[in-house]
């Protein structure tokens, strides 16, 4: 789980100051605001954790198929702030399963551009248990390994750059010797950490009558959820101890949101292609012909109980084509699966039903104020401001932006007014 982030001059932030990250973190804001730079900031380093590429610092992004962004380039991803040295960094703290070796850590790099144009770091740091490792970028790209508060370099050499942003070259762990084997784990867990973030966009896929299924289980969903359907099919196919489990936890929520009854999958005839049915109603109907927000919900549903437990989920718009009750009980999705399951998300949201529940939950004592946050980004100027919100122990908010959800209450003084005023002449 991801406990803290930090952003200087990235993209629509010129600094964020520390965000404590909790298990249910909601980001709401304005449009263009700077919300979406903060999940980025995440899936930029997630995507270059997994790059084929090990001697990669930053992948930005232009394969279509295998990465999550286009960043474009260190231009489009620098702060223009006019102000200081031309780098950006990007930091976090986390907390791994008591079975890691790594139970904390923390990381933090920043990135510099070269003079062909791409982006190189410019100072990697791991720390765990009270020891810090550096990694800093001297003349002609050698690097020098710095241990905890050491002045001189334990080596410096070409050889001992970074790969992938995120571990310390094998020449670099064998040159430390007693050291090498924690930064080692302290690298591999920083990459788990990343890797075990699953991420779903605003934009999903639409339904097909029929999906044709390989007999295995999908390894990602996809941001666009093209994975959800397979793993329906997986989990009502395939054999095991958790047969149906994903099946029977996407209805049980289906129809707390008051969608459907359930969801079935349907073998067209003796082929290899299986139809999603939903019930509703003792009415029969195929996911293609039901309405959009069925569709558009099922990957929030799927990722929340197939992602393995202690990862991170962030999603995008979640509530997206939601009628307002189902918009509001994905407040108690997050609340209830992060509990039952170790799973973190992190929402980027406009839906007041989502959030107002949430509120809810809070003066119900069912979501703890300590397990939750709640940001709202605006932007000042040129670049994006964060402001944490206060709720106190009954879900009210203390320091609430003006206007941002419209005023509910002004609306119905208006209204009234306006009643008042009509029937009054009326009566002329």
């Amino acid at each position: 789980m991801f406990t803290r982030l930090r952003l200087d001059h990235f993209k629509a932030w010129q600094t964020t100051g520390d965000i404590a990250l909790k298990p249910v973190t909601m980001l709401l804001g304005t449009n263009s605001s700077g919300k979406s730079t903060l999940i980025q900031s995440l899936l930029l380093l997630k995507q270059t954790a997994r790059s084929p590429d090990r001697t990669i610092h930053l992948n930005l992004g232009g394969d279509e198929v295998n990465d999550l962004f286009n960043f474009g380039s260190f231009e489009d991803v620098f702060h223009q702030s006019g102000q200081g040295a031309r780098q950006f960094s990007i930091a976090f703290d986390f907390e791994r399963p008591i079975a890691d070796r790594i139970k904390k850590g923390a990381f933090d790099c920043t990135y510099v551009q070269t003079s062909s144009g791409s982006v190189t770091v410019q100072e990697l740091i791991l720390q765990t248990e009270g020891r810090k490792f550096r990694a800093i970028r001297r003349e002609k790209g050698a690097f020098s390994i710095l241990v905890d508060d050491e002045t001189q370099p334990r080596g410096k050499g070409r050889h001992y750059a970074p790969e992938r942003s995120i571990a310390f070259s094998a020449d670099a762990i064998a040159m430390m010797d007693k050291e090498g084997q924690l930064v080692e784990d302290l690298s591999l867990a920083v990459r788990r950490e990343l890797e075990e973030i699953a991420y779903l966009g605003p934009l999903r896929r639409k339904p097909e009558r029929d999906y044709p299924w390989n007999k295995t289980n999908p390894g990602d969903l996809g941001s666009d959820g093209r994975g959800a359907i397979d793993a329906l099919l997986a989990s009502a196919l395939l054999r095991g101890e958790e047969r149906s489990y994903v099946v029977d936890q996407v209805s049980q929520w289906l129809a707390r949101m008051k969608l459907a009854d359930r969801v079935e999958v349907r073998q067209n005839g003796r082929s290899n292609r299986y139809e999603l049915i939903v019930h509703r109603d003792g009415i029969q109907c195929n996911l293609r012909d039901v309405g959009i927000g069925i569709s558009q919900v099922l990957p929030v549903l799927v990722v929340s109980f197939f992602a393995r437990s202690g990862s991170t989920i962030i999603l995008e718009e979640p509530e997206i084509h939601l009628h307002p009750l189902a918009q509001a009980t994905l407040a108690e999705l997050f609340v209830e699966i992060s509990k039952k399951r170790n799973i973190q998300f992190i929402v980027e949201t406009h839906s007041e039903h989502l959030f107002r529940r949430m509120q809810t939950l809070i003066a119900k004592q069912d979501a703890a104020i300590e397990n939750t946050s709640m940001y709202f980004v605006e932007r000042e100027h040129k670049s994006a401001a964060l402001r944490e919100l206060e709720v106190d122990d009954f879900g009210r908010v203390k320091n609430w932006p003006d206007g941002f959800f419209g005023d509910a209450m002004g609306e119905t003084r208006e209204q009234a007014r306006l009643m008042f005023q009509r029937q009054k002449e009326a009566a002329r």
